[in-house]
C-alpha cells in the first residue's frame, strides 16, 4: 500500500502562510467559496475542517485546493508546490530517466499553443557566428529581445554553437549544431571507445577561438583530433597554458540537410 507523501511539515508551512496574513480557518473557507463560485466547480472549495486536517498533515490537498490557497495567500502556485515538497525542478531529469521506448517528438506543443519561431535576425546571425559558447555569443546580440532568448531555454544549461564554417568533426558534429556541455566532465582518459561514434567529444577554449573536437592527452600537451572526413590535421597545444577544456559534449542538436559548403 502506497503511503501519502503529504506531511505535517508541509501542513505547517501552509499554516504559516495563513497566519502571516492573520486569516482564520473560516476566513479561508469563505474566500475559497468565492473562488469555487467563480470557477463554477466545488473542487476549489476548502472547508475549515479540511484545511485543519491539511495543516495537521492528516489530509492531502488536491491540486485545485493548492491553487485556491496560492490565490488566497498571494503565493506563486509553482513555488507553493515546491514549498509543499513537490520536486518540480526534477521533472525534466525524471522524464529523461524514464527511457521511453518509442520514438516521439520532444517538446511538441498542442495545436492551439503559441509556438516560438526562430526569427530571421537570429538565423542570419548564426550564419556568420564562429564556434562559441552560447552565453558569450548572444551577449553581443543587443538587438535580439531578451525575452525571446529566455523562451528558447538557452539559460538553463551550458550550450555551445558550432560555426557554419567549422568542419572539425564533420559529419559527427555538423556546422550549425548546438551542443549541450557538461562542465563537470573534463578528464581526457585512455581510449575506451570502439568506434568514432562512441568517442568522447569536448568543447575546448583556445586563445582566440573555441573548437568542438576529439582530444588526446600526452603529458602537458593536448592533441586536437579532427574527424578523417573533415580534411583537417591533428593540432597539438600546451595544456593548460594554451587550452581550457570547457567540458564534454553530452547532447548534439544538428542539421542533417544540405551539403558541405566549399
Amino acid at each position: 500500500m502506497l503511503v501519502s507523501s503529504w506531511s505535517l511539515k508541509s501542513g505547517r508551512r501552509l499554516r504559516a502562510l495563513r497566519e502571516h496574513l492573520a486569516l482564520t480557518l473560516r476566513d479561508v473557507q469563505q474566500l475559497s467559496r468565492a473562488i469555487a463560485d467563480e470557477k463554477q466547480t466545488p473542487d476549489y472549495y476548502i472547508a475549515h475542517s479540511s484545511l485543519a486536517d491539511i495543516e495537521n498533515g492528516n489530509q492531502e490537498p488536491s491540486i485545485f485546493k493548492l491553487y485556491t490557497l496560492s490565490v488566497i495567500y498571494a503565493y506563486d502556485c509553482p513555488k507553493l508546490l515546491v514549498l509543499c515538497g513537490i520536486p518540480l525542478g526534477d521533472a525534466e531529469k525524471d522524464h529523461k530517466a524514464l527511457a521511453l521506448q518509442r520514438t516521439y517528438l520532444v517538446g511538441s506543443a498542442p495545436e492551439d499553443a503559441e509556438r516560438v519561431i526562430l526569427p530571421r535576425e537570429i538565423r542570419e546571425k548564426l550564419r556568420t557566428e564562429p564556434t562559441n559558447l552560447v552565453p558569450k555569443m548572444i551577449a553581443s546580440w543587443n538587438d535580439i529581445p531578451a525575452t525571446l532568448l529566455q523562451q528558447m531555454g538557452w539559460h538553463k544549461s551550458l550550450y555551445g554553437y558550432v560555426g557554419m564554417k567549422d568542419y572539425t568533426l564533420h559529419p559527427f558534429v555538423r556546422p550549425g549544431s548546438f551542443v549541450e556541455i557538461d562542465p563537470r566532465k573534463k578528464r581526457v582518459g585512455p581510449p575506451k571507445w570502439h568506434n568514432d561514434h562512441e568517442r568522447p567529444v569536448f568543447f575546448v577554449e583556445l586563445r582566440e577561438k573555441y573548437v568542438c573536437t576529439w582530444l588526446e592527452r600526452h603529458g602537458n600537451s593536448l592533441i586536437l583530433v579532427p574527424s578523417p572526413e573533415s580534411g583537417g590535421h591533428a593540432q597539438p597545444v600546451r595544456y593548460p597554458g594554451e587550452a581550457t577544456i570547457v567540458g564534454q559534449v553530452t547532447v548534439i542538436t544538428m542539421r542533417i540537410a544540405g551539403g558541405r559548403e566549399d
